[in-house]
């Protein structure tokens, strides 16, 4: 068999597994199996691309791939905005930079800065700094900027925000209060570490019979799920597999 010949079959062989795997309609295979290049090439652009586009993982893995090649060049362009102009809104960006680096101090300092004038009790704002505060084990003062978010706004709603503040209440040591908090958003969680770490503080509070149900639940809805979130939420799923029982 030519070269040409056996690449072509080995494109088929891989995109009708891809099909297979991912639950593509039975179409495909037959199309995949007479069409050769061409076939291969209408669905990658009709099935693969599209789910890329959807996929956090693969923009996360092109992101990841220019960071390799220059891990200095989104520092750079935030930085020399905020030199251009210093404005809340080129201070938040330097500061998500710097959250994404794990530079926790320095996303504190620039969210600080941001939050002066009109912007001092943007929701946003004050959510990231929450975060920056959060990540240098910070639990009370997340957890006291948090509340002042929510008195400053008490329309705003964030997932994250609602997640973070669980995390602070459990490492402040308010397992009550944290579990309140987990239950209360883990059934509207997009994705599945609300769930995920709701069922192991449940653990941890001696509630095992409920964690195994939250754990389950966890697995039954990731067999339903579309393979870029089963993708995506690997880590949660990982971890309620390997703690439950059945």
């Amino acid at each position: 068999m030519s070269p040409i010949l056996l690449l072509g079959a080995v494109l088929q062989i891989a995109c009708a597994v891809h099909a297979i795997r991912t639950g593509r309609p039975m179409y495909w295979l037959f199309l995949l199996l007479i069409g050769s290049y061409i076939a291969v090439v209408i669905y990658v652009i009709a099935e693969v691309v599209p789910e890329m586009r959807n996929s956090a993982g693969a923009r996360r893995i092109v992101r990841n791939a220019r960071d390799t090649i220059d891990p200095e060049r989104r520092s750079r362009d935030a930085s020399a905005r905020l030199e251009l102009a210093d404005t809340a809104d080129n201070r938040r960006r330097l500061a998500e930079e710097r959250l994404e680096r794990g530079d926790f101090a320095a996303a504190e300092a620039q969210y600080k800065g941001a939050l002066q004038g009109l912007y001092r009790t943007d929701p946003h704002l004050m959510l990231g700094l929450a975060r920056a505060q959060f990540g240098q084990g910070h639990a009370r003062e997340a957890r006291d900027t948090l509340d002042a978010l929510i008195a400053a706004n008490p329309d705003f709603r964030s997932s994250e925000g609602h997640l973070l503040y669980a995390r602070a209440l459990e490492a402040m040591g308010d397992l009550p209060a944290a579990l309140h908090e987990y239950e209360a958003l883990a059934p509207g969680y997009p994705g599945e570490e609300g769930r995920a770490r709701h069922a192991q503080l449940l653990q941890r509070d001696g509630q095992h019979d409920k964690a195994q149900e939250v754990f389950a639940d966890i697995l039954r809805r990731s067999r339903l799920a579309p393979a870029y979130y089963q993708r995506d939420q690997r880590e949660w799923i990982d971890l309620a597999k390997r703690e439950s029982r059945s």
